[in-house]
Order: C-alpha cells, then structure tokens, then sequence
C-alpha cells in the first residue's frame, strides 16, 4: 500500500467518523427539541459530544498544514478558532448561557454543515461523490454560516457579556492586560463581521471554482479528487 493510498484511506476514516458524529449531534438536538418542545436545553442533550468533535476538528488544521489536503491552513484555523471559542471559552464555561435558545440554532447550523462536508469529502476521496452531493457542498453554506455565525455564534457572544462582567470570567488570565475578558468580547463582536466575510468571500471563490464547468472537467480528469476547502 503506498503513503497516498495510506492518506485516502485515513483521510476517509477520518471524514467518515465526523459525519457520524455530528448526524448523531443533528439527531439528538432534534429529538430534543420535539421531546421538550423548547429551544432550550441543546447544550446538555449534545454538548459532550460537540465537545469532542470540535476538538479532534484541529486535525484539519494540521492535515492543511502538514500537506495532506489541498487547502488553506489559514481559513481552517479561522474557522476552527472561532467556533472553539464560543464553543470553550464562553457555552462549556457560563452556565447561563448554555440553556439559551441561541445554543440549539449554533449546534443545529453547525451539525447541518458538516453532515453535508465530511460526507461529500469522505465520497470525493472515494470517488463516489454524485454531483448533487457537490452542489449541495458549495451552496448549503449559503444559508447555514450565517445562521451558525451571525446569529447563533454572535447571539451567544451577547448573551454572555452579562454573566461574563458580573463573575468577572478569566479574570487570573487577563489581570496582565490592559483590558478584560469582557472589553475583549465586545471588541470581537465588532470584528466578528468582518472576520466572518472573509470566510464566506472565500467560500463563494471555491463554489464558483467547484461548479463550474471548467471545476467538473478538472474533477472528472483527476484520480484522486483533492479537498480544496
């Protein structure tokens, strides 16, 4: 077996166990949600679960940068740090916030986005991915990052800033800092906009790359399809 056949086959593993992770996290916020008839409550149904595949997520990151997919290590860690911090830093840490409605449109968007990339990616290195699976890749995000970012991740930010001023969180890690947990908050809701466009711009370069006709040709001409995004 040769290194390439040994990266497609991990590689597969690896997007293979990510879809079932965060189809088992879709199914058990709906459940859920049509249980208790509440937006509330996502966090303790999934949030163990979230946890762990956000975590073993970095993975992406080092795949990017130690070469094994064709994709930028930048725009993975962007992503990647953006939801870890809400996810970490502010939902597993402020109890208050993790009954919020907020939680379960966040967990809800982000499930969605992955079981529709982790399976499409886990197809492609296959070569079985059907084109609608590759339309539905580049055009579901239209919709889903900014209901995950813009509304959910932003939403939980600004939830938090109460609880997070009145229990003065971090306050042994920012005591050397000119400013607190709470002012930096209130900065990265200014810049999460714009951080945010970066990413979307981006993900819309990649769409019109993959679905043009120019993308399929180059798609069906490769034996092994290479992640992009």
């Amino acid at each position: 077996m040769t290194g390439n056949q040994i990266t497609s086959m991990y590689l597969t593993l690896y997007n293979a166990a990510q879809s079932l992770g965060w189809a088992l996290v879709l199914a058990r916020v709906i459940h859920h949600g049509l249980q208790s008839r509440s937006l509330m409550g996502a966090y303790a149904a999934a949030g163990y679960l979230v946890r762990l595949l956000q975590l073993t997520a970095f993975l992406e990151v080092l795949h990017s940068a130690l070469g094994l997919v064709h994709s930028s290590t930048l725009y993975n860690f962007l992503q990647w740090l953006g939801r870890s911090h809400v996810l970490f830093a502010i939902i597993a840490q402020i109890p208050e916030v993790q009954e919020q409605p907020p939680i379960l449109i966040t967990f809800s968007a982000w499930a969605l986005s992955e079981v529709i990339r982790c399976p499409y990616y886990a197809l492609t290195l296959m070569g079985m991915c059907p084109r609608w699976l590759t339309w539905l890749r580049y055009t579901a995000f239209i919709v889903l990052y900014p209901v995950g970012a813009l509304y959910g991740e932003m939403l939980v930010m600004y939830q938090s800033l109460d609880p997070i001023k009145r229990q003065n969180v971090y306050s042994s890690i920012f005591k050397w800092l000119p400013f607190d947990y709470h002012s930096f908050i209130v900065v990265l809701m200014i810049l999460y906009p714009c951080l945010w466009l970066v990413l979307y711009l981006h993900m819309f370069r990649q769409r019109q790359k993959k679905l043009s006709k120019k993308g399929v040709v180059n798609k069906r001409k490769t034996q092994r399809p290479k992640r992009i995004d």
